[in-house]
């Protein structure tokens, strides 16, 4: 199926929101750089990225004819109006070869690794996930996957059961079985993402549970991590926390740093929270049911 490249210019504050939207809701891939370079000495001393910009040019790669609508659900779920944007084709076999060199290995922990079927495990002991490139949100290299993972990895210590929702490509449920969980259970709401984590879970040799939301969902967790945004997990507040059991942990990102509080106040009446972790202005939320 042809490919789509979307070019959008945003403000550098919306930079990381929508990039971070348009992903969710089924870009392939998006890559960012600045509009309008620094020319001087003094601009190109302060701190550089995505927010620190005036102007960002978004690339986002999006597969045949959906990507009006994937701009269009991005900007609705990011709070960002729709840009100015230009569209173009790419063969899919130029997309192919590029995500082959563009996509190695992608280090989470010290045992832990995110490995593309075309590449060899670095380290023959570690626990490696083989997880390509794909249509659902979350192959590894965004920081919120990699904040929640290492949670996974800090909490299983062997037999527990995992809700993962809004499983997008089945990482963590997938992480969690071969870290050791009993049983792991995804939720999405895009069908495409749900058959997507169970070709995931059959790649790596586990058997994971993959549902589309509206399905019948009666499990109650020791352990529930949600990788979303801001927005649905405070619409979530009620749902995920009857689904934790009382004493079981939970995690949740997706979150700016300065989305923090309104997320967590959410929760309160549920979760008692800890000191939150944070990688590249993004948090991760965690904390015991009460």
């Amino acid at each position: 199926m042809p490919l789509t490249a979307l070019v959008l210019n945003v403000r550098g504050e919306d930079a990381e929101r929508l990039s971070e939207a348009l992903l969710e809701a089924g870009a392939l891939s998006v890559s960012c750089e600045e509009a309008r370079p620094r020319a001087t000495a003094a601009d190109l001393a302060e701190p550089s990225g995505p927010a620190s910009w005036p102007s960002v040019r978004l690339t986002a790669v999006c597969q045949g004819e959906s990507d009006e609508d994937v701009l269009g659900r991005a900007c609705t779920a990011s709070g960002v109006s729709i840009p100015a944007h230009d569209r173009s084709r790419i063969p899919d076999e130029d997309w192919v070869a590029r995500s082959r060199t563009e996509f190695g290995p992608i280090r989470v922990s010290p045992r832990l690794w995110i490995v593309p079927s075309w590449d060899t495990p670095p380290e023959a002991d570690a626990v490696s996930l083989r997880l390509d490139p794909g249509l659902a949100f979350g192959t590894g290299s965004h920081a919120t996957t990699r904040l929640c993972l290492r949670w996974l990895e800090r909490r299983i210590a062997g037999g527990e059961t995992v809700l993962d929702y809004g499983c997008g490509s089945g990482i963590l449920a997938i992480a969690a079985l071969k870290l050791g969980a009993a049983r792991a259970v995804g939720v999405d709401i895009d069908s495409d993402a749900v058959a997507a984590a169970r070709a995931n879970a059959r790649r790596n040799g586990v058997r994971g549970e993959f549902l589309e939301c509206g399905s019948p969902l009666t499990l109650t967790a020791d352990l529930v991590v949600a990788n979303i945004l801001a927005n649905p997990l405070k619409v979530l507040a009620p749902l995920l926390a009857e689904r934790c059991r009382r004493g079981g942990q939970m995690a949740l990102s997706g979150i700016l740093a300065d989305q923090a509080e309104d997320v967590e106040r959410c929760y309160a009446p549920w979760i008692a929270f800890a000191a939150a972790d944070e990688e590249e202005g993004w948090v991760c939320l965690s904390g015991t049911r009460r």
